[in-house]
């Protein structure tokens, strides 16, 4: 009789599995609650114990770490001497094991879990269980995931049984499994720190651990990377908002994805309907309003020559009437946390327009998680930091982490357009000035070698739309304005008022020349680069 080995912490469908290997002449054995499982479903299981002889010990430490179970698993069916050992040992065959790992994910994200029951959830006769199985995939079976479960009995039901291919597909998949086990132990191991007498485990850290260990899993290939001629794939398992699904339209290339990644960012800067439109990495438009399609339709006007071909953000489900102004203009790709029914059959009206869902919408909390991190390559190495978030801008202006540094204090309304701009000019590459409204962008100067440059090309854009566009405006600066010639270049444009970092060495001449302006300005204390 064939034997079958099922200890599992996710007992999602194991009594309809154990009852199908039942049904195909297995005997099961089986640990702990597991056992208690099938025990309960009326399926006649042999306990690990009776196996090895030998009771569980060290509170479940210790179950299946024996030569009963791991001879029996290793034992190679074609060698004769390894036939001749387990039977001298009297030592049984198993031909499928079925682990799944202690939950230590799950505990690592809850911040009730103490130290000693984290190191409590590291699973050790799993991970062995998975590993010997995967090597010896020539004849054991080993599946790690509730999903295989049907796969594996139509696969026991063919003639001659599971083919090589599948079983190799099979161990590659628990090697995964093993690998991201360990991957997290050791990411979440890397932030303890130790404390006088025993380890904490701090809510947040400063410092980056000395080594860094990231599992990733492959989504799909991309039509292509940032060119053609480049091969892209996208990647999930890093961060919050990687996933997605595809609702219509052409694949998603590697730059589509780019600019829907930095138009999702400025959406989920607002709790008031928002909408952003981008190209290039850099906004063309960007707006809050009254509901979906009036944000939209406030975006796209910033910039509606430039819209074409735009990749659009909205934080609030697409309904009809934002299906319908979206449709209105050349898009090539738009997000958003949900889609009314009604507006797709409006949105497949563009078959080719890639219309895309996040698998999971973050909170107002994970939208701006401080210990988030980015990571980016470069020739030899990467990059990594935690991603930054404009928390400055987060309570209404005027706040105490504010200071006005000019004689004029901005009006009310200044106040509110300020903070609208500044927490746009965060997603802008640097170095960037922005022109604003209290709800839209008016100019967007972006990714220039100077401020004044920047200034430049925003008033560029302006002109392009109209002449005195910029009049009564305010705008918004990244960094800091190092020299006068910057604060002139913004009066000259039009604005009223203007929000910087401050801290420049020539920080009193740029006061000065806003004083001699009559501009309000606002110092931030804190720098938003985005390269």
């Amino acid at each position: 009789m064939p034997r079958a080995l099922l200890s599992v912490s996710d007992k999602t469908g194991i009594v309809e599995f154990a009852r199908g290997l039942r049904a195909r002449g297995f005997e099961l054995i089986s640990t702990g609650g597991t056992a208690l499982t099938l025990e309960r479903a009326g399926l006649p299981v042999l306990s690990v114990s009776t196996v090895t002889g030998f009771p569980e010990m060290l509170d479940g430490r210790v179950k299946t770490l024996d030569p009963h179970i791991h001879g029996g698993i290793l034992a190679r069916r074609s060698r004769p001497d390894d036939l001749e050992a387990i039977a001298r040992h009297d030592v049984a065959l198993i031909d499928v094991v079925v682990v799944n790992l202690y939950p230590f994910v799950k505990a690592a994200q809850d911040p009730e879990t103490s130290f000693e029951d984290l190191i409590e959830q590291i699973d050790i006769g799993g991970p062995s269980l998975v590993r010997a199985a995967a090597k010896n995939f020539v004849d054991v079976i080993v599946v790690v995931s509730p999903e295989e479960y049907s796969r594996v009995l139509d696969a026991l039901d063919q003639p001659g049984g599971p083919s090589q291919r599948f079983r190799f597909d099979l161990a590659h998949k628990a090697f995964a499994h093993t690998a991201r086990y360990d991957t997290a132990i050791a990411s979440t191991l890397g932030t303890v720190k130790a404390g006088d007498s025993s380890f904490s485990r701090p809510a947040a850290s400063n410092e980056f651990p000395d080594s860094l260990s990231i599992e990733l899993r492959k989504v799909r290939d991309l039509r292509y990377g940032e060119n053609p001629h480049q091969r892209g794939a996208l990647y999930t398992g890093f961060g919050p908002h990687a996933g997605y699904s595809m609702l219509q339209g052409k694949e998603l290339s590697y730059t589509n994805l780019l600019d829907l990644d930095a138009a999702i960012r400025m959406v989920i800067e607002f709790k008031e309907p928002a909408a952003a439109l981008i190209k290039h990495a850099n906004p063309c438009g960007a707006a809050t309003g009254t509901n979906a399609a009036d944000a939209y339709i406030r975006a796209r006007e910033a910039d509606a020559l430039s819209a074409f071909g735009a990749a659009v953000a909205l934080n609030r489900p697409i309904d009809v009437d934002a299906a319908r102004a979206i449709v209105s203009t050349r898009i090539d790709a738009v997000i958003a946390p949900a889609v009314e029914e009604e507006a797709r059959a409006i949105l497949a009206t563009k078959a080719n327009m890639r219309v895309v869902v996040p698998e999971r919408v973050p909170s107002d909390d994970e939208a701006r998680p401080s210990d988030d991190l980015e990571i980016r390559s470069i020739v030899g190495g990467v990059l990594v930091q935690s991603r930054d978030t404009v928390s400055e801008a987060h309570e209404s202006w005027p706040s105490a982490d504010l200071k006005v540094v000019t004689r004029r204090e901005p009006t009310r309304d200044e106040w509110q357009a300020l903070r609208f701009a500044w927490r746009l000019c965060a997603h802008v590459k640097s170095n960037t000035v922005i022109f604003t409204s209290a709800d839209r962008t008016l100019a967007i100067g972006a990714g220039q070698m100077s401020r004044v440059d920047a200034v430049n090309v925003a008033r560029m854009k302006a002109a392009a739309i109209r002449p005195d566009l910029l009049k009564g405006s305010v705008a918004a600066s990244d960094a800091f304005i190092p020299f006068r010639d910057g604060l002139d270049a913004i009066a000259a444009a039009g604005a009223t008022a203007v929000v910087q970092t401050g801290g420049s060495v020539k920080d009193q001449e740029v006061i000065a020349a806003a004083n001699e302006h009559g501009l309000a300005m606002v110092f931030t204390g804190r720098r938003h680069f985005r390269h």
